[in-house]
């Protein structure tokens, strides 16, 4: 078997406006822009990939902002909710920058312990801040948010499923184990510091997500170049259809669309961010694979403007 998974290593959204989205995730939530680069898949999109100074796995939100995209709708066999990690005492001070950067948020929860800021970003995906005396000091980048408050990465993500068994039974097989459960949620944690819990929330009832904007695309967990032939072949042998490993720069990835409908990644944790740029310099200029590098002309004439982000 492969060594167990520490955690998410990034997770990817559909947005919409991609100047908005920039402005949100740097200058609202003062994450750094760490690759500023293209949908592989569809060339025509930009791909937005923000994190900490270096974009460290476990910290990476990353985004296909389709300009006019339809919205999309959270439900089943989705991501139906993204959480960030920040320290205990930053509750009150989110709070307030929501409140006077008009951010749609409610007010703080309970939840299994933890102090929750659930709150949308400005195309509607569900996220929260989970505040923990256990959040790592991080490398959070220079910005509009002070380091003290600063977000440390991912917590981790909601799923909401039809039938919660055979993806805790994939789960169980990646090292995670159920910590808690309430009602229809079942929290399952890795040994990871950064994006280590998974929440399982079931409703048989609940509407079939949609793709669109608002929703997540996927989630990718962090492994090892020398532990994914290993984890293709568990996948095999749960009934599931990986992908070949897919070279996509900055990590190779395995694809898997798991028995709940949730599209899963295994990516590993290097060659990273700063592979083909300096980290001083990282996110402020379009950044091509090799394999893309002979149509940069064609593929830059088709992207709208993007600023370069700049602190408050």
């Amino acid at each position: 078997m492969p060594a167990d998974v520490p955690g998410i290593h990034h997770v990817t959204a559909v947005g919409s406006d991609p100047g908005r989205n920039l402005e949100f995730y740097t200058g609202t939530l003062g994450l750094r822009l760490v690759k500023r680069s293209v949908n592989q898949d569809d060339v025509s999109v930009y791909h937005l990939f923000y994190g900490d100074r270096r974009g460290t796995p476990g910290t990476s939100m990353t985004f296909f902002p389709y300009p006019n995209a339809r919205p999309g709708r959270v439900g089943t066999g989705q991501v139906s909710e993204v959480a960030f990690l920040i320290p205990e005492r930053s509750i009150d001070f989110w709070r307030d920058r929501f409140a006077e950067r008009g951010v749609d948020a409610d007010d703080p929860r309970e939840r299994f312990g933890d102090t929750a800021l659930a709150f949308r970003d400005p195309d509607g995906i569900p996220m929260e801040l989970v505040a923990r005396p256990d959040a790592p000091d991080g490398d959070p980048p220079d910005g509009p948010v002070p380091d003290e408050h600063a977000i440390r990465g991912f917590f981790g993500v909601t799923l909401s499923l039809e039938s919660a068994g055979p993806t805790a039974d994939l789960l169980r097989t990646m090292g995670y184990r159920e910590t808690d459960a309430e009602r229809d949620r079942r929290r399952y944690e890795a040994a990871g510091d950064l994006g280590y819990v998974v929440d399982l929330l079931e409703d048989p009832q609940a509407p079939r997500g949609q793709p669109g904007a608002g929703t997540v695309h996927h989630v990718a967990f962090r492994t090892t170049a020398a532990d994914q032939p290993a984890w293709r072949d568990a996948l095999f042998e749960r009934g599931l259809r990986p992908t070949e490993v897919i070279d996509r720069k900055w990590f190779q990835s395995v694809y898997v669309r798991e028995h709940g409908g949730v599209l899963f990644e295994f990516a590993t944790e290097s060659p990273g961010y700063a592979v083909d740029e300096d980290v001083d310099e990282l996110g402020e200029r379009l950044v091509l694979p090799e394999w893309l590098e002979s149509r940069r002309a064609e593929i830059e004439a088709g992207l709208p403007d993007l600023p370069t982000p700049s602190p408050e």
